[in-house]
């Protein structure tokens, strides 16, 4: 089967824990053998009149040593398969993850949040399920199944044997079809399970926002109607699978009938005993589970290669954002320079004739209505995106021949949209050095004005904010996830829209302490509230991807442009509060 082809470089690195379990299970399909072996000598004896009670002890003897066997064997396997298959759940588990943060923001535009929580736990769980369950049904039906038909076949009659497996084939052949079926619909219900997840986070994200419009019912009957549709898939691959077992069911109880047929025809022309009969049907009905395992193992293997083959898309899609080959071993602050002649996202032209030079420890100031491109141009320094024509260079090197983990550890970023994590206020602050002191975390929520707001709260630095930090106010983000960036104390720091949430009292106080303690670090703002950027040493207006003017504060004023009117227009609006 390709799925365990797919897999065998698991089954190589755990070979010798899979040996141990196969060897185990392989033994209690032997002594599985006993019991019955015995329990027809017994019928024999008493048939012939001539048991003893030493030798009905003696057999009884043998019995329990069987069962105690069977018992310490059946532990062993299952610890070294069962347990192993977990290891395969870790592994993938941790391969998702890795190439998860690896992936540039585009892979995160063409997938769902809920869907990649999917693969992470349903696909995954499905693999284990086959490395542990499904390797115990194959080696167990294959194992038990030889050992039990060589047995009847050599030790009691091989007519009766031959007779007995004649239903067989056409059961294969039947299980054959319905797996090709369960398979196809098995795709269908791993799918609908994705949309299902996807739905119930993205409602559960954004409740609040669907109690505000008063939206509840309309939320409900669009999950209810996702809801319904998994349902449906995932019945009609339940009506495939619920078949396996009585379609063996059926095949093995002709097995019976031609088995006790024969069998009766036998002891009456003296072929076999009583007692051979009683042990051939025991072992007949030893095949059973073997048999239904064969069914077992059909659904448990569909699940799997459907599972792994979505997995496996995810994996081999790779990142737009690439290391160098031959990185610049050293990465430090210095000049930046943007000569960048056109960027686009897709068709549409995003930046253009984007040519400036901002100085080590200089303050670059970006601003300029919604959709100017001000986050677009950052989003480039980031490396979030590549440059489509030009370049960017830090300190004499393009960007594109420094390692990204290098180039993003020289910068500090406080996005948009601020995510918290559902921890505490310390824990956010400090979560790019979690080894930080209180002390630290303290100076730098005073920094970014939001010290007074925390100590206010019943349990300080140790409050717990909620997923996304829904119990806080915009504000209390955004000087949080300040906080977060600043404490690091990074060579490039960038605001992107970061003071949206604060008032001007608030955000002079946080400006007044970014050029106190930034003199000799690089800081980029971006803002629609021109007074964030008024002592910046270069400020730029976009305008649909293009400068239209650029210079420091005084020489925009001068000039009467568009910043110009701005900032009278908000000034004036300032006095009137």
């Amino acid at each position: 089967m390709s799925i365990i082809k797919n897999l065998w470089w698991f089954f190589k690195e755990e070979k010798r824990r899979y040996v141990i379990g196969i060897a185990s299970l392989s033994l209690v399909a032997v002594l599985n053998l006993i019991p019955p072996k015995i329990m027809g000598h017994v019928i024999d004896a008493i048939t012939r009149k001539n048991l003893t009670g030493s030798e009905l002890l003696l057999q009884l003897f043998y019995l329990i040593l069987a069962a105690f066997a069977m018992y310490g064997l059946r532990y062993v396997w299952r610890m070294y398969i069962l347990g192993t298959s977990y290891r395969l759940g870790q592994l993938i588990r941790y391969r998702l993850f890795d190439h998860f943060t690896k992936m540039s923001p585009s892979f995160y535009q063409k997938h769902r949040t809920g869907d990649l929580m999917a693969h992470a736990t349903n696909d995954i769980n499905s693999l284990t399920r086959l490395a542990g369950g499904g390797v115990m049904s194959a080696v167990d039906a294959s194992i038990t199944a030889l050992v039990t038909l060589v047995t009847m076949f050599f030790t009691i009659s091989w007519q009766m044997t031959l007779i007995a497996v004649l239903p067989l084939p056409f059961m294969a052949l039947a299980t054959s079809k319905l797996g090709r079926k369960t398979h196809e619909a098995t795709k269908g219900s791993q799918a609908a399970f994705s949309e299902l997840n996807n739905k119930v986070q993205e409602s559960v994200a954004g409740i609040k926002v669907t109690k505000s419009f008063g939206y509840q019912e309309d939320e409900i009957a669009a999950f209810q109607e996702i809801n319904e549709m998994a349902f449906v898939k995932n019945m009609r691959t339940m009506s495939y699978d619920v078949l396996f077992d009585p379609l063996v069911l059926l095949f093995i109880g002709g097995s019976y009938v031609l088995t006790l047929a024969v069998g009766a025809f036998m002891i009456a022309q003296g072929q076999v005993t009583i007692g051979d009969l009683v042990t051939f049907v025991t072992y007949l009905d030893m095949l059973v589970w073997p048999l239904m395992a064969i069914g077992f193992l059909f659904n448990i293997a569909q699940r799997g290669h459907v599972s792994y083959d979505r997995i496996q898309k995810l994996l081999d899609q790779e990142s737009d954002i690439q290391n160098p080959e031959h990185p610049v071993e050293r990465i430090a602050n210095g000049r930046l320079v943007y000569d960048v002649d056109q960027f686009s996202y897709e068709a549409d032209q995003t930046l253009s004739d984007i040519h400036f030079v901002l100085e080590k420890g200089q303050t670059l100031g970006l601003v300029g209505q919604t959709g100017s491109g001000k986050s677009t141009l950052i989003k480039l320094l980031l490396r979030e995106q590549d440059v489509n024509q030009g370049k960017i260079t830090l300190n004499g090197h393009d960007l594109r021949d420094y390692r990204l983990s290098d180039l993003r550890s020289l910068i500090g970023y406080v996005p948009q949209d601020q995510f918290l994590f559902a921890t505490t206020i310390l824990e956010n602050v400090r979560f790019g050095n979690p080894s930080l002191s209180l002390a630290e975390v303290e100076a730098a929520t005073k920094l970014s004005q939001v010290y007074e707001d925390i100590v206010a709260m019943p349990d300080g630095f140790s409050t717990l904010i909620g997923e996304k930090g829904v119990s806080l106010s915009g504000g209390q983000k955004q000087r949080l996830a300040m906080s977060r960036a600043m404490i690091l104390d990074p060579d490039i720091l960038i605001l992107d829209d970061s003071l949206s949430a604060v008032d001007a009292k608030t955000e002079h106080a946080i400006i007044e302490n970014l050029k106190e303690t930034r003199q000799a670090k690089t800081t980029i703002i971006s803002a629609h509230r021109l007074s964030a950027v008024v002592h910046a040493d270069l400020i730029l207006v976009m305008q649909n991807g293009q400068i239209i003017e650029r210079g420091r504060h005084e020489d925009l004023l001068n000039q009467g442009g568009w910043y110009a009117q701005t900032y009278a227009s908000q000034q004036l609006e300032m006095e009137e509060i």
